[in-house]
């Protein structure tokens, strides 16, 4: 590929994701993204061939390096014997995405908007999140022996409604603490949220009660 269509299609995504962030997907059409871009009809289709191939592109760009920054986290936290720091392991999921607060701003609204189309999300969840589920239950299992694996499975689930609420609504923090809260300290976010999670995994199974 040329760097002129590299650029091309950088444009192209750039614009996408600025436009399904800010209206969604079916509020945007390749006419809008055109026209954001400063490209003809036929870039967008030489590069994505479609709206929904569009979609699919915008989000790989963004997702595939925080699976690979996740599973290179997790690679570290498990190279040790016996049980591994709980902590790292937590960070391993979820600061990656966290860490799009400063590195994509613009695709962090559509992340929460990805939630709400539920064939979307199965998609997504099969591409990218289900190859490394293995790696984390098992790194899971050894920082918490003392829970089934089924209560991992809900923590895990706690775990991505956090780092997603966090992600689709930064300015409720603001609002609910009057300000006193800043949802753009991305260290104190990562201490509050590693912090409360380990408490979380840390609880006592509700099987043994």
């Amino acid at each position: 590929m040329t760097e002129e269509a590299k650029s091309t299609k950088t444009r192209i995504l750039d614009a996408a994701e600025r436009l399904f962030a800010q209206r969604g997907p079916g509020g945007t059409s390749l006419r809008d993204i055109t026209s954001a871009a400063g490209v003809n009809l036929a870039a967008v289709n030489y590069h994505f061939q479609s709206k929904e191939a569009l979609m699919r592109a915008v989000v790989d760009r963004r997702i595939v390096p925080v699976q690979e920054e996740r599973l290179a986290r997790l690679a570290e936290a498990t190279a040790v014997e016996g049980r591994p720091d709980l902590a790292k392991v937590i960070e391993a999921l979820v600061l990656p995405p966290l860490e799009m607060l400063v590195t994509a701003p613009e695709f962090v609204p559509l992340f929460g908007r990805i939630y709400t189309e539920p064939e979307f999300v199965e998609e997504i969840l099969k591409k990218h999140i289900f190859p490394m589920k293995t790696v984390l239950l098992e790194a899971l299992m050894r920082a918490c022996p003392h829970l089934s694996p089924d209560t991992i499975m809900w923590r895990v689930y706690f775990a991505i409604g956090s780092m997603t609420h966090i992600l689709a609504g930064t300015h409720i923090i603001r609002i609910i603490s009057n300000g006193k809260c800043d949802p753009h300290d991305i260290q104190q976010f990562r201490r509050q949220l590693v912090s409360f999670l380990v408490a979380g995994f840390q609880a006592p199974d509700p099987k043994d009660s």
